[in-house]
């Protein structure tokens, strides 16, 4: 049950804290305003603002079209760095002067749903013509409140796949066939790290399956990794853990019992850290915020990496290295497991806009605007349209991105956990994991975290 709707005043209260520091972020950031000067005389002004650079040019796109067909409305759109963003946003609604519409997060959205700073989509006109059918499965539901009402209009959704560079798969003797078809389980890693083991070289040119091999002193790990994770894991350990039948939850959406004790997510765990002990991923603190993944493919310093599609153009565009993206091997249930999360666009409460809102919205999920979005391809629209058409201008510029949807085409993912209280899960969370990538507990030591995770909902 969702907690009660706070007052204006208790609601000011609620986000001040984490508003304390939103005094110099309010002007930072990159600003693109679309069709300001557009429109007929006397039309509405509305705001939207989105945190992703490479999205910026598709829905300027869209929203133009919007603007060509709707003349009584001007649309303004904010685009911010992702902690920028959400540091602003939250002082926008301290001020009551938040956006019309915005990019939301399924981290973020039951905080605003519990505070009451962004409105219930239903009965708003357009919107109620978009039945949940018209997306992909599954997107409409994270995107409902556990009572029943809609708080966002599914914008694009994201799976998980592995990337690599051509290149170097070449000079290993390797092919992109010899990516596709693998295995993998808690027990001995199967044929995905068997492969690891091949593409891992100490600082002797020694490779992680042969004798002599160093596991301290590492020159190219097999499997690259971020500066850090999280509880959800979304692009580094769910693949792992999901594919053991293993679930974060007790309800795919909305649950109130976290499983990090269940025995298969404790075996994943150990298998994945542990392959810190055995050379081919690096130790907690290796690369830091200066060298994320795609900078180590460059570089040589890793030699595979799990990235989610909203990283497909970041890719694409690395100098000196030609992307190749690879299937996420299967596991015990007999095929991958993807992670599936998805952006929506929701409407601020204190808008004094929503119709006008709620129309530009309701046309980001258009066919039209679908199609407009998706040819840009800076990642996965929500509607087949959209995604179709996206698949389709990735190909047209040499890359296969199918590793991508084809774990919602098959049904191979499992949905974003959606719950109260993430902040606090995160904040508890966190240190497990980090002491687990530090090798100082085990995966079955998750289970007095998990106890502490589930305590929030009692």
């Amino acid at each position: 049950m969702n907690s009660p709707i706070p007052s204006a005043l208790s609601r000011r209260r609620l986000l001040q804290g984490s508003a304390a520091a939103a005094a110099g972020a309010l002007g930072a950031g990159a600003l693109s305003s679309c069709g300001s000067d557009a429109g007929a005389p006397g039309a509405t002004e509305i705001d939207y603002w989105l945190w992703d650079a490479n999205q910026l040019p598709a829905y300027s796109a869209a929203i133009d079209a919007f603007m060509a067909e709707n003349p009584d409305v001007v649309v303004r759109i904010t685009q911010l760095g992702w902690d920028d963003y959400w540091t602003k946003l939250t002082a926008s609604f301290v001020a009551e002067a938040g956006p019309d519409a915005f990019a939301d997060h399924l981290a973020r959205y039951p905080e605003f749903v519990s505070l009451g700073v962004i409105s219930p989509l239903d009965g708003l006109g357009p919107l109620d013509e978009l039945s949940a059918d018209r997306f992909q499965d599954g997107l409409q539901e994270l995107w409902t409140g556990q009572d029943g009402k809609r708080y966002g209009i599914p914008k694009d959704y994201d799976t998980i796949a592995l990337m690599y560079d051509r290149t170097m798969l070449e000079e290993e003797g390797l092919s992109p066939e010899d990516l596709e078809d693998l295995d993998w389980n808690p027990e001995d890693g199967g044929s995905f790290e068997r492969l690891l083991a091949r593409l891992t070289i100490d600082g002797n040119g020694v490779r992680g399956d042969e004798e002599g091999f160093d596991p301290t002193d590492i020159a190219r790990y097999g499997l690259g990794a971020d500066a850090g994770t999280d509880y959800t894991g979304q692009s580094s350990w769910s693949t792992f853990a999901l594919a053991t039948g293993w679930t974060y939850t007790d309800e795919p959406t909305w649950g109130r019992r976290f499983n990090y004790d269940d025995p298969r997510f404790a075996a994943a765990m150990d298998w994945y850290f542990g392959l810190v002990d055995k050379g081919y991923f690096p130790p907690f603190g290796t690369f830091g915020d200066s060298s994320p993944p795609q900078i180590q493919l460059q570089s040589g310093t890793s030699a595979l990496a799990l990235a989610g599609s909203w990283m497909i153009t970041t890719y694409a565009n690395m100098e000196g290295m030609e992307l190749g993206i690879a299937p996420l091997p299967s596991g015990p249930l007999g095929h991958p497991m993807s992670m599936f999360n998805g952006l929506g666009d929701s409407i601020s409460a204190q808008s004094e806009h929503k119709e006008e809102a709620a129309r530009l919205i309701a046309f980001l999920a258009s066919d039209q605007a679908q199609q407009i979005i998706g040819e840009r391809a800076p990642f996965f629209p929500s509607t087949d349209v959209g995604t179709a058409a996206a698949i389709e201008a990735y190909a047209d510029s040499g890359l296969d991105v199918t590793p991508f949807t084809d774990r919602v085409e098959r049904g191979e993912t499992a949905l974003y956990p959606l719950v109260e209280n993430s902040a606090q899960i995160m904040t508890i969370m966190q240190s497990a994991f980090d002491q687990c990538w530090l090798r100082q507990i085990d995966g079955a030591d998750f289970a007095a975290y998990n106890d502490r995770v589930n305590a929030l909902f009692e």
